[in-house]
């Protein structure tokens, strides 16, 4: 681990945190409906949207209603997306004239883009249209993710408001998450993106010679001569810019944030993985204002800090230590491997970026990568692994990350209140029966989907004809990928084939349950404590700004993921670095 490296780590993080506040004011003063510098521009484009749709913003919705007119919008993004690669072959802008998508993984794709997932069982830049890209998949990253957001935003009014029926109204929320937040930030850090050598356009591909004709041999054996090469491209700038803002993940290529075209520089790999925190750690300052605690929110933050920093700290330790199986053959002893495990990952940006954007990726339901996780050594491997099972509340997505993360603080308050002998207090309102036990649906729903739909997997045939690695690797790559979509992140051990109907199906079982069935429950919490009322803070009372709660929170994490998970984490990378210390290879 070089200070360098320990350098770059240090100025990401610091960047994150001066930004929260800003950010956070700002989604405070949109979300509350206060004035801000952009609404002479929006207010006038959201009084039309409304006119022509039909809504009343005044009218507010309980969590019920809320909670439908979600899945009504998911329901109606989903069908147009799988509809537009269906008949992409018929539509314009297609100007490698692709054919239509399959059926099975044209479902997979909007379920994944719908549920902002962005899993890819694809190669995008063979299979998908510049229309396909642009309509069906990056404006899913925004709808997707501003969904999310007016969750997040519909929890915390719940905290926040007394004796109250309602959460807000949706579709004002979804307006205004994309019109002030998403939008406007898209469209800066595109044109920065554009600035730095990231390709935005509409041409077809080129092809071009090789300066150096390569000899390739097929898999009928016969060896043929390659002289020219296929250069993708299109509008790539626009949908990086979402995808990393919107914590969505999906790459216009399938090298994702490793292309070139994607993410050219240190620059934009700074910037990308910047812009994957910038909203999620806005949000923990939003919480504070809009609840009256401020401290609260910063205590929250603390805690994600935490448990970020443990998580960089293994990756890069494990990646910079390397392969013990590099050997001095002379001495025949085991020593470190020169310079790391490079194995994987992009010259350009070296194993500390590499590490911190894997660790940041996997923090926030993000998924993009600037390296290849089923590279990395098995501990390098766990921390990525391990930040989605914990269900991706580091940070976490887009609005998901927070609400998730405060199922977690119903759970921490709830048990301090246990300690002491009395009934636990939440900013002033008691956590009931009815509280924890939806908050304990919302934490078993998560682990029951991923390690059953692994356990099957693992026992059919046709999930075990994805493999490319058998033993403990093998269990990875296959717990990776229904954690992957079940905690709607869209990074995987790319060594698994999922283009299959198999996966396709079960992928996408995994990726709607893991978002819509997770939402009914923090929607009702949210709804019963907003008709709560505020009980006087007395002595007895569990303070939650405090380091105290910091700690209790972040050992809750850490227990309640280590109890449920542990067993098959056991079985898979750390077995595996048990096994190649041994000298075993898979």
């Amino acid at each position: 681990m070089s200070l360098n490296g320990w350098l770059q780590i240090a100025v990401f993080i610091a960047a994150v945190l001066v930004l929260a506040k800003p950010m956070g004011s700002f989604m405070t003063s949109v979300f509350e409906r206060r004035r801000t510098f952009l609404d002479p521009v929006l207010v006038p484009c959201e009084r039309l949207l409304y006119r022509v749709t039909g809504v009343n913003p005044d009218e507010e919705m309980n969590w019920m209603q809320y909670g439908v007119a979600m899945l009504i919008f998911s329901a109606a993004s989903l069908a147009l997306t799988y509809v537009v690669q269906r008949l992409q072959n018929v539509l314009p802008l297609n100007t490698q004239h692709l054919p239509g998508v399959p059926a099975d993984l044209a479902f997979n794709t909007a379920v994944s883009f719908t549920t902002n997932t962005n899993w890819q069982s694809y190669v995008p830049e063979t299979t998908m249209s510049y229309l396909t890209q642009m309509l069906g998949l990056a404006t899913h990253n925004f709808w997707s993710a501003a969904a999310g957001l007016a969750l997040a935003i519909a929890f915390i009014r719940g905290i926040a408001r007394r004796e109250a029926k309602t959460l807000g109204n949706f579709w004002v929320d979804l307006t205004r998450g994309t019109f002030w937040v998403l939008l406007p930030l898209s469209v800066i850090f595109a044109m920065v993106l554009v600035s730095q050598g990231v390709v935005q356009n509409l041409k077809s591909y080129d092809t071009v010679k090789l300066l150096e004709p390569q000899k390739v041999t097929g898999t009928d054996g016969k060896t043929s001569t390659v002289t020219t090469q296929t250069i993708a491209q299109g509008p790539v700038a626009s949908q990086e810019a979402i995808k990393m803002l919107g914590t969505n993940g999906g790459g216009f290529f399938n090298a994702n944030s490793a292309h070139p075209f994607e993410n050219p520089t240190p620059l934009t790999n700074f910037l990308q993985m910047l812009s994957i925190f910038l909203i999620p750690a806005g949000l923990t300052v939003t919480l504070g204002q809009m609840v009256g605690s401020p401290k609260h929110g910063w205590a929250v933050l603390a805690a994600m800090t935490v448990l970020w920093f443990a998580g960089v700290f293994t990756v890069f330790w494990a990646e910079a230590k390397g392969n013990p199986q590099f050997a001095n053959v002379d001495q025949h002893v085991s020593m470190q491997q020169a310079g790391g495990n490079m194995e994987g990952k992009e010259v350009r940006f070296g194993i500390a970026n590499s590490a911190l954007f894997a660790t940041v990726t996997t923090d926030a339901s993000c998924g993009a990568v600037n390296s290849m996780h089923d590279s990395f050594t098995p501990l390098g491997g766990l921390v990525p692994l391990t930040n989605i099972l914990l269900g991706e509340i580091v940070f976490g997505g887009v609005g998901a990350g927070m609400y998730g993360m405060l199922v977690f603080v119903i759970v921490a308050v709830f048990i301090a209140g246990l300690m002491v002998g009395r009934t636990p207090e939440y900013l002033g309102k008691k956590i009931e029966s009815y509280d924890v036990q939806m908050a304990m649906l919302y934490l078993l729903i998560f682990p029951l989907i991923i390690l059953g739909l692994a356990a099957i997997g693992l026992r059919t045939p046709a999930g075990l004809a994805g493999l490319a690695n058998h033993g403990p690797h093998g269990l990875s790559e296959v717990l990776y990928a229904y954690t992957s979509a079940t905690g709607n992140n869209g990074s995987a051990f790319a060594g698994l084939s999922a283009n299959t109907h198999w996966y396709n199906f079960t992928l996408g079982i995994a990726m709607f349950a893991g978002r819509f069935l997770m939402i009914v429950p923090m929607l009702a919490i949210a709804g019963n404590l907003a008709a709560k009322k505020i009980t006087p803070a007395t002595a007895g009372t569990f303070p939650v700004t405090t380091p105290l709660f910091t700690v209790l929170l972040t050992g809750l994490i850490v227990i309640v993921g280590a109890l449920t998970f542990f067993p098959v984490l056991s079985l898979g990378p750390i077995l595996e670095h048990l096994l190649l210390r041994a000298g075993h290879l898979f």
